[in-house]
């Protein structure tokens, strides 16, 4: 029997919807050879995920990515278990952005090749092993039934981005704790009808959503009290059809349906987001019901986290520790948008027992404190990673877009980011603290007027990665640079002349 053949890399990605090829693009960013492998033979052309938050605009700005995307309709309120809630927060993208999934991934993949990642579709894994010695071994193969015949593709890491019911994850026989659907929303983009566009109404015997778009299609989505979740088939449109009918009254059976699914309110995660030489990304490693576009948002942050991280890895620049923060920071935040999806499903697909706690939750909306804590949470403007240093508003936290005048002329920091290396700030007009050596990894900017008015008092520097997260502050004027070299080494390796 013939040998497959072998193709090498440095990093292995499985799946090219958004999540891995935004990774991908990531890790050539960081210079990390990448081939990414993807069972569908040709870019997915449904709608699917259709809403972009502020903080994942804010990652495709600072990575150049949001002109090719035009001025895509931006509705400032968005929900909480569909109850309305604006989301408007500090940010140049406030509120939700509609985007289709299928212009994500055609930008995603444009990108991603324009960097020289290596794209493989019509490639479905079979198998995954870790080879070479030790516990970890020297790299892991993937077994690959391609267009062509069988491929082994070899590399150091290999990232499974390959959604909710991820091959990978499969053959890894990963511990993912939770539980699958127990109530299920039914979907579809239909043509030719004419129904009320409809927000999350609750009528006696369901829930019912529709939104006409520009084109004439309507998307409805439909669930009737007390009904259970079959997702082991997809539903037909009659079956559709017919809930709605249920539901609202409203014959829609005589139009076209362009395309037709479910979700359900399933809840699980990865116990481990690493697993040695195998780490998982997006809905590989965790599994929520989609709602309010916040699964894909935040697979996409899963990507931006982890992308410089293994690229300096796999170069031989990372402090030992430094692809392990991924599980750390990534995992704590999922857990933490996954126990919000989990109350919204409930009070969203409850019946009518779910009631007096949807009017307590409307009556606590309107106090400004909760109406922001829930909007950071859904925008995901608010996180903020244990980096460890003395208390700051700003560490930890993503790095708000400043304008800033340097020798080189005005430049903000958000543009600043865009090569994929971390920035080393100085805010004194004096020269920026030494990157020891690490000007590949870090762009040192020195403010040549006074510090913006938005920073906090006092802060005379910052060391910012490439995710756009502040990791270390340096006092204003004269206070020295103290914690400086530790915070270098931890998030961008020892400095070459060590």
């Amino acid at each position: 029997m013939a040998q497959d053949r072998l193709v090498t890399t440095q990093v292995i990605v499985v799946g090219a919807g958004p999540v891995g090829l935004m990774l991908a693009g990531e890790l050539r960013l960081g210079g990390a050879d990448v081939v990414v492998l993807e069972q569908r033979t040709a870019p997915t052309t449904e709608s699917r995920a259709s809403t972009l938050h502020a903080r994942t605009m804010e990652i495709l700005d600072g990575r150049g990515l949001l002109t090719p995307l035009g001025t895509p309709p931006r509705e400032p309120r968005g929900h909480f278990a569909g109850i309305p809630l604006d989301l408007t927060l500090p940010s140049a993208y406030p509120g939700q952005w509609k985007v289709p999934q299928f212009r994500t991934e055609r930008l995603l993949e444009d990108w991603a090749r324009s960097l020289g990642a290596e794209v493989r579709r019509g490639c479905a894994v079979r198998g995954v092993r870790a080879a070479g010695e030790g516990a970890d071994g020297e790299y892991v193969e993937a077994e690959v039934d391609g267009p062509d015949g069988g491929l082994r593709v070899r590399g150091r890491f290999l990232v499974g981005c390959d959604g909710e019911h991820s091959t990978v994850r499969r053959l890894v026989g990963a511990d993912f704790p939770g539980h699958d659907a127990r109530r299920a929303l039914l979907r579809a983009d239909v043509d030719g009808i004419t129904v009320p566009n409809r927000r999350f109404e609750r009528l006696p015997d369901g829930l019912a959503i529709a939104a006409r778009r520009d084109d004439g299609v309507t998307r409805v989505m439909v669930h009737a009290f007390g009904g259970g979740a079959d997702l082991d088939r997809a539903p037909d449109f009659t079956e559709v059809a017919e809930v709605w009918k249920r539901v609202t009254g409203e014959d829609i059976s005589t139009g076209t349906p362009l395309w037709v699914n479910a979700f359900g309110d399933a809840h699980r995660q990865l116990t481990r987001y690493r697993h040695g030489r195998i780490l998982f990304a997006g809905d590989a490693a965790h599994r929520q019901m989609p709602i309010g576009g916040q699964a894909l948002n935040l697979g996409l942050q899963d990507a931006v986290n982890l992308g410089w991280k293994l690229a300096l890895h796999v170069r031989g620049l990372a402090h030992p520790g430094l692809l392990d923060t991924y599980h750390a920071e990534r995992h704590t935040v999922g857990h933490r948008v996954l126990t919000g999806i989990a109350a919204q499903a409930r009070l969203l697909l409850g019946g009518p027992e779910v009631e007096p706690l949807r009017a307590l939750l409307t009556e606590l909306m309107a106090h400004e404190p909760v109406r922001a804590h829930l909007a950071g949470v859904i925008s995901g403007l608010d996180i903020r990673y244990d980096v460890g240093g003395p208390p700051h508003p700003w560490l930890g936290a993503r790095l708000p877009d400043l304008a800033l005048h340097t020798a080189q002329g005005h430049v903000t920091t958000t543009e600043s980011l865009r090569p994929g290396r971390g920035l080393l700030i100085s805010f004194d007009a004096a020269p920026a603290p030494d990157t020891g050596g690490r000007d590949d990894r870090i762009t040192a900017l020195t403010a040549l007027r006074p510090t913006p008015p938005t920073t906090p008092p006092g802060t005379g520097s910052l060391l910012v990665r490439p995710d756009g997260h502040v990791v270390w502050i340096g006092p204003a004027r004269g206070g020295g640079v103290p914690g400086l070299r530790p915070a270098l080494e931890r998030w961008f390796g020892p400095s070459p002349s060590s």
